[in-house]
């Protein structure tokens, strides 16, 4: 069995991907009151949400409240997704390198999990990865109250 894995999940959502990236890219300190999974955003070094940004959530996954801290590696505006290396926090507690990709087309929005497990007892990312789904249906909720 490998150390390094790949999973991928899309969610098809009724309000166009765009949107849910616009609220990724500019709006993210509304997650905050959109959806119960985030408890805080925090923006340690850069400019808001531009290439090279460090930025801190805290969350929750499995009913425990969990820190990640990312830099953002790459934005593309055309494809409508993200690119975050996670750097600190709970993740790097169980795998050496972890990456995350949101990206957003019409009405599919798709998380990329990329990590390296510290070893192989280490846990697919299943959680992480169900939490994205549900942080995308609040997001989505959201956008379709307005």
């Amino acid at each position: 069995m490998g150390l390094k894995g790949k999973l991928v999940t899309s969610v098809e959502v009724k309000c166009e991907g765009h949107s849910i990236h616009d609220m990724y890219h500019t709006n993210t300190y509304h997650i905050c009151n959109i959806s119960p999974l985030v408890n805080h955003v925090e923006i340690h070094e850069g400019e808001i949400f531009k290439v090279g940004a460090v930025i801190s959530w805290k969350y929750i996954e499995d009913g425990k409240e969990k820190l990640l801290k990312e830099v953002i590696e790459a934005i593309d505006h055309h494809d409508k997704s993200i690119t975050w290396k996670v750097i600190g926090g709970d993740v790097l507690e169980l795998y050496n390198s972890f990456t995350i990709i949101t990206s957003n087309e019409h009405e599919w929005a798709t998380t990329t999990l990329i990590y390296e497990k510290k070893n192989e007892d280490t846990p697919e990312p299943l959680a992480l990865l169900g939490a994205f789904i549900e942080l995308t249906k609040h997001v989505e909720d959201h956008l379709l109250m307005k």
